[in-house]
């Protein structure tokens, strides 16, 4: 699922933006990040991160049970972000509630922000991979 922002650093406040995952399936999601003034928000000289653990409360974890791929697109000035998983990283995934987060860092790293948060619900499926021939 993709989804548009606007990043303010100065805010100090994640996005919220609530995904969804299904078991043995590949899982990419854009986010497109703009300004606020509109303009596409450039990332160059940044680097990111992003992980889920299982969501707060009953049975939560204090630890990454995943984490992703991130990537700026082709150009870091494009203002995008991809988070991603390849089917082979979600086999494993229990179904049920997850957390996950993106943080950004700038330069030498100095200052950490955290970009966009939320829920991810994991879906059990009951089809096998593919076979290919």
């Amino acid at each position: 699922m993709d989804a548009a922002l606007t990043f303010d650093p100065a805010s100090g406040v994640a996005v919220a933006v609530d995904q969804v995952l299904n078991v043995g399936a590949s899982y990419t999601s854009t986010y497109t990040v703009t300004t606020t003034g509109g303009a596409a928000y450039d990332f160059t000289g940044y680097s990111a991160s992003s992980q889920m653990a299982k969501s707060v409360g009953v049975g939560a974890s204090n630890y990454a049970i995943k984490t992703f791929n991130v990537g700026f697109g082709t150009t870091a000035t494009a203002g995008k972000i991809i988070i991603s998983l390849d089917s082979s990283d979600t086999t494993d995934l229990p179904a049920g509630r997850y957390w996950y987060d993106c943080n950004i860092t700038a330069g030498a790293g100095t200052t950490v922000y955290r970009i966009f948060e939320g829920d991810i619900m994991v879906n059990a499926g009951i089809s096998s991979q593919p076979v290919t021939s």
